[in-house]
């Protein structure tokens, strides 16, 4: 479990997260989702230790990610959004790298590469953008750790990879682990991720499963039923696109990009998405699915 309490952080005097509150739970895959500076990497590079919080506790499966202990690395792993990969091959990156992960599938390590269509590489540092991304998706989802944290995974792959990464994040996937797969790419990830956390500078402004969603909103297209209230609307093809509350017959699927849009145009709107602890906290616990 990955427990963030009152957590503070700032860089330099520009405040960022200020008692920011979230639980994540074994058994998930869950979509940060924000733009651009909403804080979604700081949220990452604070989970993995790569920073210190002001104020507040931090805990991931009992560790302390600052401290970063050697158990609490082998049992973590980051792709960040952008990286960079040392003049060894492919077989030296994976002898030097992988006794670090008790857990680490060489035969899942191979799969993947395969449903990449990328064969074990040479010099990893002249592979192309894409491939380097490929590899280390590969490598990182084959370690067996616990709590992987990606950041922007999209980025770079083209859509046969996309799909192809897609696949392989929903195998990867089970009881024990937590997945936080942080974008501002919707589509990409759509059908995949859930819960869906919706953070915007610095703050929660949306958690929630894919179910409890569909139990306290809807979306429809076209006329609305009397009575209907009214969270947000755009216009497409010609008739209203809109998000109201409450579970009502001819709802369309959820459109995740709609609802992003939605919560971050009006923030105001969704208070009760993200409902406070009976002490009366700005407690924002993400559901277990």
């Amino acid at each position: 479990m990955i427990e963030i309490q009152d957590i503070t952080f700032q860089y330099q005097k520009k405040p960022l997260f200020k008692d920011l509150e979230m639980t994540l739970k074994p058994g998930n895959l869950y979509g940060l989702l924000g733009k651009n500076g909403a804080g979604k990497t700081t949220l990452l590079k604070l989970c993995c230790g790569l920073l210190y919080p002001q104020a507040g506790r931090l805990s991931v499966f009992g560790r302390t990610p600052h401290l970063r202990q050697p158990a609490f690395l082998s049992d973590l792993f980051l792709v960040p959004e952008e990286f960079l990969l040392p003049p060894v091959s492919g077989a030296l990156y994976r002898q030097m790298l992988a006794p670090l992960y008790p857990a680490f599938s060489a035969e899942r390590f191979e799969a993947h590469l395969r449903e990449f269509e990328l064969e074990l590489p040479g010099r990893l540092d002249r592979l192309s953008h894409g491939q380097k991304k490929k590899f280390l998706l590969a490598f990182g989802l084959a370690t067996g750790a616990r709590f992987l944290l990606l950041d922007e995974p999209t980025n770079g792959l083209d859509i046969p990879a996309k799909g192809q990464f897609r696949k392989i994040l929903a195998s990867e996937l089970d009881d024990s682990r937590i997945i936080l797969v942080s974008t501002h790419q919707v589509r990409d990830m759509e059908h995949l991720i859930d819960p869906i956390v919706i953070l915007d500078s610095g703050k929660i402004l949306f958690s929630q499963t894919l179910e409890d969603f569909s139990s306290h909103y809807s979306i429809l297209h076209g006329e609305l039923p009397d009575g209907a209230v009214v969270l947000y609307e755009e216009q497409v093809l010609g008739k209203s696109l809109s998000l109201v509350e409450g579970e009502l017959p001819g709802a369309l699927p959820l459109d995740l990009e709609f609802l992003f849009k939605a919560v971050t145009t009006h923030p105001d709107r969704f208070t009760t998405a993200a409902p406070v602890d009976a002490a009366g906290s700005t407690r924002k616990e993400v559901a277990h699915a």
